[in-house]
């Protein structure tokens, strides 16, 4: 009870301090003003109000005009949109705003225009650079800017499923090996850096295995679409190839399994990583492996891999030596990412002792003040991030949905991949 009492003050503070754009506007963002960013700008803030209003937990109000905020300007399509920005972002946030029939459903139509006219010439020119033999771009695959985080988003929809289909074919594709040089790589090698950039440290590109940039991502989707019944020829199989290349990876050692964050071709060649584990997060770290290792497992009805999934996490939720490379309390990388989805995790798990990591989990964040926590989050000396993946917004929707419970009532994690 204590708990809940501390997560909903926060949340609520949090959220209180974020009701009006005019107000935040004023203040100094480390990460600029970019209304239609759901990483960043007034998208995820209006997420954060739109889970509350459903949730009864604060007024439609707030949600209104923080989507009118994002929506200001004209809407951003093509090549520079993504499930973080521009007119998918918008589309997102939209649909989870949906609690009567009909309600943004104008908007919510033009907006889907944008975005399958977008989808359709991404994957022509992802099919051509395969025909070609060129390596991939992260962005062209992955979870934030990548026809991944696309899937996710027509998933979440249950709209244009012909389109969602094609996705889904595409990132088959993706999982089949292709030669190089005379070596054999997977096929979602790049030739960049795990920046997406050139980089004389990567001469020859990676392997990136993480949820948000990586090969986690296109597991993420195939496995939630395959949960739902929507499966294109070859599904299950790169689901299989993936796990294949993850179970290759695989490091076991005194803190439990753990998987790098990328592979060189060096160490392709070596067959060898780099030591230990590195900090647990969504985005490259042991929960988003988890968690995406787990969709699979139940996508193929294998209770095996499951457990093998939920022992990882349950190891890395309570290692000391892996939570205090955590530093921070976002849902990227930081204790309401991991918070989150242990809370998931534990809501699928055959693994007893997950639920009991939460306190552990959330302590860092709710042992603050929750006045302090809001000005450290949105105000700080420096400029704050209001948004969902790294700032305030982010925080207080993981502490919002812990206290109204799992699932949440907007489905915002599904931005995420987890759910």
């Amino acid at each position: 009870m204590v708990l809940c009492e501390s997560t909903r003050a926060a949340a609520d503070t949090i959220a209180d301090r974020l009701a009006a754009p005019q107000d935040v506007r004023s203040l100094h963002h480390r990460q600029g003003w970019w209304p239609q960013s759901l990483a960043h700008g007034a998208v995820g803030v209006a997420l954060l109000h739109i889970e509350r209003a459903r949730a009864d937990q604060g007024p439609w109000q707030r949600a209104h005009d923080w989507l009118a905020c994002a929506a200001a300007e004209p809407t951003v399509g093509g090549a520079d949109s993504h499930l973080y920005y521009g007119a998918p972002a918008l589309a997102f946030a939209l649909h989870a705003a949906v609690d009567r029939p009909g309600r943004y459903a104008r908007a919510l139509d033009t907006l889907d225009q944008y975005v399958t006219a977008t989808i359709r010439a991404r994957l022509v020119s992802a099919h051509a650079r395969m025909d070609g033999g060129d390596m991939a771009a992260l962005t062209e695959f992955d979870a934030i800017r990548g026809l991944s985080g696309m899937g996710a988003l027509l998933l979440r929809r249950d709209l244009h499923i012909d389109v969602l289909r094609e996705i889904l074919t595409y990132l088959v594709r993706l999982t089949e090996p292709v030669k190089h040089d005379g070596e054999l790589l997977p096929g979602w090698w790049s030739h960049l850096a795990p920046s997406g950039k050139t980089s004389p440290n990567y001469p020859e590109g990676h392997a990136n295995n993480g949820v948000a940039h990586g090969i986690g991502g296109p597991l993420a989707v195939l496995s939630l679409a395959a949960r739902r019944g929507v499966t294109v020829d070859g599904h299950l199989d790169a689901i299989t190839r993936i796990l294949a290349w993850l179970d290759h990876w695989q490091q076991d050692g005194p803190a439990g399994p753990w998987w790098p964050y990328w592979i060189t071709r060096e160490q392709l060649r070596s067959g060898t990583t780099g030591p230990g584990p590195s900090r647990p997060s969504w985005c490259y770290g042991t929960a988003g492996f988890a968690r995406a290792q787990q969709l699979a497992a139940l996508a193929l009805k294998d209770p095996a891999r499951q457990q093998t999934a939920e022992f990882a996490l349950l190891r890395a939720m309570t290692d000391p030596g892996q939570l205090s490379m955590t530093v921070d309390v976002s849902l990227c990388h930081g204790f309401a990412g991991l918070a989150r989805i242990t809370q998931l995790v534990a809501a699928d798990a055959i693994t007893p002792g997950l639920t009991e990591c939460l306190p552990r989990l959330l302590a860092p964040i709710i042992d603050t003040a929750p006045g302090t926590l809001a000005d450290f989050l949105i105000d700080p000396p420096g400029g704050g991030d209001i948004g969902l993946l790294e700032g305030a917004a982010g925080t207080a929707l993981a502490l919002t949905t812990f206290h109204t419970g799992t699932p949440s009532a907007s489905g915002w994690d599904s931005c995420f991949l987890t759910n």
